[in-house]
């Protein structure tokens, strides 16, 4: 059984992926009597000393981005994107691109939305890819509680920590300023 092969609930994984020592398991799959068998319908996958099964939802979803403000204008957002899934992007001699429209920064409030008081140059922003833009850029969305801001500094060059969805607080001097703030995550 080759690894690509699309496995049922209960299949064991291939011995080629399972070979002592056993690994450990990961999404999609549990250890019963010493073997691993697949929970999910999938495709079998190592990486190191974990196996896993990836299922079609797992492997069609959207990715989520990490990308840095490079330039902003009243209708969007530009932002060069640095992370998928949480894994650094390579490096290559273009960079790529984003692109955060007005309307798809939050769900609610739309017609309130002001560009400068959702991101700032140099905001590290986490985005969900919506689609391929035009050629050079991917168009992205913060429209969910846990997309948005995940670090910012202030005009006054001090990190900003999260006070609500849309204001962070500057942790030396106390002043507040606006952002489309990302949930933490584990809360």
């Amino acid at each position: 059984m080759s690894s690509s092969t699309i496995l049922l609930p209960g299949q064991p994984l291939p011995s080629s992926l399972t070979a002592p020592p056993l690994p450990a398991c990961g999404s999609g799959c549990y250890e019963s009597n010493g073997r691993i068998l697949a929970s999910i319908v999938g495709i079998p996958r190592r990486d190191g000393s974990v196996v896993s099964v990836i299922g079609r939802e797992e492997s069609g979803n959207t990715p989520d981005v990490g990308s840095v403000v490079s330039r902003l204008t009243p209708q969007q957002a530009h932002l060069t994107l640095t992370t998928s899934n949480d894994r650094p992007l390579p490096e290559t001699s273009e960079e790529f691109q984003g692109v955060i429209r007005i309307s798809d920064i939050r769900l609610t409030e739309r017609d309130k939305i002001k560009m400068g008081e959702c991101f700032r140059l140099g905001d590290l922003v986490k985005a969900k890819v919506l689609s391929l833009g035009d050629a050079r850029s991917y168009y992205l969305s913060t429209a969910a509680n846990e997309l948005g801001v995940m670090y910012a500094v202030s005009e006054a060059g001090n990190p900003l920590l999260p006070v609500s969805y849309q204001e962070m607080e500057d942790e030396l001097t106390g002043t507040r300023e606006k952002r489309k703030v990302a949930k933490p995550e584990g809360i």
